[in-house]
């Protein structure tokens, strides 16, 4: 029992140091357990990459060294599972085909696997094969992004695409990764929540500025509208932190019914009052949009495919769910980085899939990428509209004012510079707190330079 209690101290003192919060071993545990089972579950399945490597250079950033040391993945024919100092089983995952990992949580609903394939259209936007770069600008600065400093924290950079005025001009892969590899979103999905909203905006069947109407909230939260929750203004006490004990820790890698966590957060101040980042305003309008659609996951994926991918030309795109079937679009979709640089290239287009097809309403892109609250964030974008400081400082580096991007943490970005005609895709597992941020800007200001209009 001592030797238990050093080691559970072990635990707490390096997850604290590192990506936790120090508090309770249990919740630490089976919260970091969550972390391991889900990401390499998803990435070894969905990503068909190699779990240890997986392990390595995205799990154990999030859970610390020592976590990694004490948490043990287990891959098994459709599941992962992580076990203890012990041996005893603290968290699992499940692949099922179609949808990617889920965790092994009570109160999941059964879900059907769909084996069904799409492959990228073979259209003029990219060839077969990979393309480099003709411009040796580009070429430098494709080389910086992917080097890893001689001293510091790594950048594990997976996957760049560059693309010009609707063509792939240059990309490059890590080893073991190419073209046709499925790439975790994190954050980058609720770009893609955003993109759902704006088809249902289109339709008639969603009004940004009314009411979520969550059946659950009978108080002044009745008055969180779609757009406050875009926006990340829902007033909602629902913070996302590094930390095993913030609430998003909490709903994404504890609970089932990750939506309906989110609708019992109280309020802690009027909505549209400040910009807080938390994921929780996400759940909610997919939760809201999956209501819309109908046919729980597997009409939330049809309807994904039929108004979204298969008119950008999208291969396969996996959307996970939550035990209740609500699409996690906070967190969780899998494309090549081909397929993120065409959802950022329908931006580009504001809004106009590539037969002309007008797929999200006439100014949706605009409103988007606006400033909320002078924060650097729009309604599912990171902007470089407004006055915040890290805006500025991407606008010095050469990132036009006009610029903005989906962000998922540890580097996953889809820049899009309409201005230029410019679209650029990095995938990676980098450290914080820039996440490598300061190169891509670079690679922007070097395409923009080798194809200055």
């Amino acid at each position: 029992m001592a030797k238990k209690t050093l080691i559970v101290a072990g635990v707490l003192l390096a997850l604290g140091a590192g990506a936790w919060t120090m508090a309770r071993p249990d919740r630490l545990l089976r919260t970091g357990a969550g972390v391991a089972a889900h990401h390499v579950c998803s990435m070894t399945f969905v990503g068909r990459q190699d779990p240890r490597t997986t392990f390595r250079e995205l799990v154990v950033p999030m859970i610390g060294d020592v976590g990694g040391l004490l948490l043990t993945p287990h891959v098994l024919r459709d599941r992962v599972e992580v076990t203890g100092p012990f041996g005893g089983l603290l968290a699992a995952a499940d692949d099922t085909p179609g949808y990617g990992c889920r965790l092994d949580l009570p109160g999941n609903r059964p879900l059907v696997a769909d084996a069904t394939r799409h492959a990228p259209r073979a259209d003029g936007f990219a060839p077969e094969h990979p393309v480099s770069s003709a411009d040796p600008r580009l070429s430098a600065a494709l080389d910086r992004v992917f080097a890893e400093h001689a001293e510091g924290s790594p950048k594990h950079v997976k996957a760049v695409v560059v693309v010009k005025d609707g063509r792939v001009v240059a990309e490059r892969y890590a080893p073991g990764v190419d073209e046709h590899t499925p790439l975790i979103s994190f954050s980058v999905a609720k770009s893609f929540t955003n993109a759902f909203i704006g088809v249902l905006a289109r339709q008639g069947k969603v009004d940004v500025k009314a009411p979520l109407g969550a059946p659950e909230w009978r108080d002044g939260r009745s008055a969180i509208t779609v757009e406050n929750l875009m926006r990340m203004s829902s007033g909602l006490d629902a913070d996302e932190s590094e930390s095993a004990f913030s609430f998003v820790a909490k709903m994404e890698f504890l609970h089932a019914d990750m939506a309906g966590f989110a609708a019992a957060q109280p309020a802690k101040e009027a909505p549209g009052t400040r910009w807080e980042y938390t994921s929780a305003d996400t759940l909610l309008l997919d939760r809201k949009i999956g209501d819309i659609v109908g046919g729980g996951p597997a009409g939330m994926r049809d309807f994904a495919r039929r108004e979204l991918f298969d008119k950008l030309g999208m291969g396969d795109v996996t959307m996970e769910f939550d035990g209740q079937g609500t699409f996690v679009g906070s967190t969780y979709v899998y494309a090549t980085a081909r397929d993120y640089a065409r959802l950022g290239q329908l931006y580009l287009e504001d809004g106009v899939a590539p037969d002309g097809t007008r797929l999200l309403p006439e100014g949706w892109v605009a409103w988007s990428r606006m400033s909320t609250l002078g924060s650097p964030y729009g309604a599912g974008f990171w902007t470089n509209d407004g006055p915040s400081d890290v805006a500025k400082m991407r606008v010095d580096g050469g990132f036009p004012k006009d610029g903005f991007f989906a962000s998922g943490v540890m580097g996953q970005r889809i820049y899009v510079v309409p201005s230029q005609g410019i679209v650029v895709t990095r995938f990676g597992y980098s450290a914080p707190p820039t996440y490598g941020i300061e190169d891509d800007v670079g690679l922007i200001a070097a395409a923009i330079e080798a194809y200055r209009r």
